[in-house]
């Protein structure tokens, strides 16, 4: 079992800048695939980004591809979200999300454990 939480969220300008950080605890988070996730009002949760159990490979959806970078703290256990350029279409629930098996999915499906969310909203 896996708990998550999600910190970092808020109102945020168009082009600036978010760091959001999804703490771990219970079992060894390195042996954990993270990912993000957001959804929108009326939309399906998406992928965003996810990072392999050692922090060595990335992989992120094209939306945010140059903007964000996903990173991890294995030590900490602790992911991270570093959001720049933030636009009014991020604007979504942004979840963190862990999955057991190696290689980075976005497939939301692959990821047994979740956490409660955190609200970016980007204003015009």
């Amino acid at each position: 079992q896996v708990q998550l939480v999600e910190s970092g969220g808020g109102l945020v300008q168009a082009g600036g800048s978010l760091r959001l950080s999804c703490a771990a605890s219970g079992r060894t988070f390195s042996s954990y695939t993270m990912g993000w996730f957001r959804q929108a009002p009326g939309k399906e949760r998406r992928f965003v980004t996810g990072i392999n159990r050692s922090g060595s490979s990335t992989y992120y959806a094209d939306s945010v591809k140059g903007r964000f970078t996903i990173s991890r703290d294995n030590a900490k256990n602790t992911v991270y979200l570093q959001m720049n350029s933030l636009k009014p279409e991020d604007t979504a629930v942004y979840y963190c999300a862990a999955d057991p098996t190696t290689g980075v999915l976005p497939i939301a499906l692959n990821y047994d454990y979740w956490g409660q969310g955190t609200q970016v909203t980007v204003s015009s």
